[in-house]
């Protein structure tokens, strides 16, 4: 039978043991929410020649100073940009984004680590991180970047054309991509064999020019020329009545998606998404 002296013994060993499971718990609570945060990327594509975004947000903090945003690449050495204390570092970053990133600081104590990149190469295409540090904890998530070409198709009637035919023009795309008429009136119809397309490669030796002619149309009829390949589709309409012509052109980015990483145990808020890019010109 056991002593006293022994039950007493490990009767505080027990309790010893039950505190320090019961602090570690709290304290295990207190780390995952004092050292966690939501950050959300949004994959989107970069115009070649043109400015891109990068989306990236996290939990608003209004303590700036304590904010750092990095965003880094993939395969790449070196920093692609790095906000801190309140203004850009760029001691660290690489020299092929040397003068083309920006943050806009006047939003990062909102949530909003958005990269500026300008000129977006072909090159600039892979994965980025988006690593966030403020004074709530940490957070990070990865944005997949992809890179072509692509623009609004500008359809005309083609006045030096003996018979009626409609010219659709669009002056970058890249990879080369696909093009389909079709009307309002012989909806479900194919004009594959009534058009003729060519792709012209432009001086920088990448994008092409898109030029697609469709023969025999007729007044009081909208057509449509559709553009497209894996990163957009646009649309050129255009309406020829005998008092008026009407034309419309429209792009949409293509599988854009939303990435959502919270760096913890468990999560302690939501996280805001941007719409999906669209652009509409009338």
């Amino acid at each position: 039978m056991a002593s006293l002296g022994q039950i007493i013994f490990w009767s505080i060993i027990s309790i010893i043991i039950i505190l320090a499971g019961a602090i570690a718990l709290i304290i295990g609570f207190g780390i995952s929410g004092k050292h966690s945060i939501t950050v959300t990327t949004f994959t989107s594509a970069g115009n070649i020649g043109e400015d891109g975004i990068l989306s990236c947000t996290f939990e608003p903090d209004i303590k700036l100073n304590d904010i750092v945003i990095q965003w880094l690449k993939e395969g790449v050495t070196g920093l692609v940009h790095e906000f801190k204390k309140g203004k850009d570092d760029l001691s660290d970053q690489h020299e092929m984004f040397r003068g083309r990133t920006a943050v806009f600081a006047d939003q990062v104590v909102v949530g909003n680590a958005s990269l500026k990149l300008k000129n977006v190469q072909l090159t600039d295409a892979g994965t980025y991180r988006c690593y966030i540090t403020t004074s709530k904890g940490k957070g990070n998530a990865n944005l997949e970047y992809r890179t072509g070409a692509f623009s609004m198709p500008v359809v005309n009637v083609d006045s030096n054309a003996s018979s009626e035919r409609l010219r659709c023009e669009a002056p970058r795309w890249f990879p080369q991509p696909t093009v389909a008429w079709s009307s309002q009136v012989d909806q479900g119809a194919t004009f594959s064999q009534a058009c003729n397309t060519s792709f012209e490669l432009n001086s920088e030796n990448v994008t092409v020019k898109v030029v697609s002619v469709l023969y025999n149309v007729t007044v009081n009829n909208t057509y449509s020329c559709m553009i497209e390949n894996h990163l957009a589709k646009a649309t050129g309409d255009i309406k020829v009545t005998d008092s008026e012509i009407k034309r419309r052109s429209h792009l949409e980015l293509l599988d854009s998606k939303a990435s959502l990483c919270v760096s913890s145990f468990f999560v302690i808020s939501g996280a805001l998404l941007p719409l999906f890019p669209c652009l509409m010109l009338s």
